[in-house]
């Protein structure tokens, strides 16, 4: 071997063992990065989570891949307000005190709903339903306690949940609420948001909200917000889709029209079924099957691959992204709509492993 060729086979070594080096650091780079650091120069990625959830290997995964947390249940009005004199703080004080402790971000959700409502609410002390001056002040009184408790400590609130009808010959929710305040309650209730924690983003969330006839109600009632001058910041999209809906077409042309209003969009509880969206409850059906085929798996990729591009193409609107519940260990939709039916609908498997549409999210830059 002449003196110019070993001088080349030397350099050539070198070449591959320096690249090899930096695949390598690269490599150990990207397992201590979590989703909150593939993301950081575009909006937070955060998880939704219980008290039990907040020790332990899931306290150390939450903190690897996020950096912002909703309550899953412990902030909604029913446990933490089940008598009209009586506060549950203990669960929600452990979330927000290990969001502080941290330095995560914290998402309140929420303050006014239909559902998980105590009774006491809309009843007076003989069991007649209360007046609207009577819930109006209850609405009041609470939301005072709640978001004043945690004032400076929520960044953002989840005001007012779910008001818009699913029938497309109705426009809002016929609910208690809206039976006895008509639709005087979603202004009182942002209005009473704004006083508590004036500095905390204030948000409207809903489900279904890319189905066009929704979208357009949607689009309706913050329009007429706005207007209104109500201190409204931004529409939360909840995001509990499937891998057969939304369309591209459809999640742009609603973060669009959002943004159109000058309003803030958050992505507020983002799983992906591999079952068809159902509303009502059932029970599981002879013969179905719950088991993550590869062509179900396949799709889910697909579907969390193009929904993250419609984020990353609206990081001026979209400024926070969560998902709800961790991992496939636990997640809402096993017992919903189809109890002892198992879903995969989140980015982590049984074991807190990352799933191949983690990957898809992550690696974006790459391509």
């Amino acid at each position: 071997m002449t003196r110019n060729r070993k001088a080349l086979f030397i350099i050539a070594s070198l070449t591959l063992i320096a690249v090899a080096c930096i695949s390598r650091r690269s490599e150990s780079t990207d397992v201590d990065k979590g989703l909150k650091d593939y993301y950081k120069s575009y909006f937070k990625m955060g998880v939704a989570v219980r008290p039990q959830d907040l020790s332990g290997e899931t306290a150390a995964f939450i903190l690897k891949q996020y950096n912002s947390i909703t309550a899953e249940n412990a902030m909604k009005m029913g446990p933490i307000h089940p008598e009209e004199n009586r506060y549950f703080w203990r669960d929600a004080d452990s979330i927000v005190n290990f969001g502080q402790r941290h330095g995560i971000g914290v998402r309140g959700h929420n303050l006014c709903w239909h559902e998980q409502t105590p009774a006491w609410m809309f009843k007076d002390a003989d069991g007649k339903q209360v007046s609207k001056e009577v819930l109006l002040q209850r609405l009041k009184d609470h939301i005072f306690a709640v978001a004043g408790r945690y004032k400076g400590k929520i960044y953002a609130w989840d005001v007012v949940n779910e008001v818009i009808d699913d029938d497309s010959t109705k426009f809002l929710r016929n609910s208690l609420w809206y039976q006895i305040c008509g639709e005087d309650f979603i202004v009182k209730a942002f209005e009473y948001a704004r006083q508590a924690d004036p500095n905390a983003k204030l948000f409207y969330n809903d489900y279904n909200t890319e189905r066009p006839d929704k979208m357009e109600k949607l689009y309706r009632l913050m329009k007429k917000l706005v207007d209104a001058k109500v201190p409204i910041d931004g529409v939360g999209l909840q995001a509990h889709w499937s891998i057969y809906e939304p369309s591209e077409a459809e999640l742009r042309n609603t973060i669009e029209k959002m943004a159109s209003l000058g309003l803030e969009v958050h992505i507020t509880e983002l799983d992906m079924s591999v079952y068809p969206w159902e509303k009502e409850r059932r029970q599981k059906r002879a013969g179905e099957s719950d088991i993550l085929t590869a062509d179900l798996e396949q799709k889910q990729i697909e579907q969390y691959s193009k929904v993250f591009k419609v984020f990353r193409d609206h990081k001026k609107v979209v400024t926070s992204v969560t998902f709800w519940n961790i991992s496939d260990r636990y997640t809402w939709l096993d017992t919903y709509p189809v109890p002892g039916r198992k879903n995969y609908p989140l980015l982590f498997d049984a074991n807190l492993q990352p799933k191949k549409a983690y990957w898809e999210v992550v690696n974006f830059k790459k391509k």
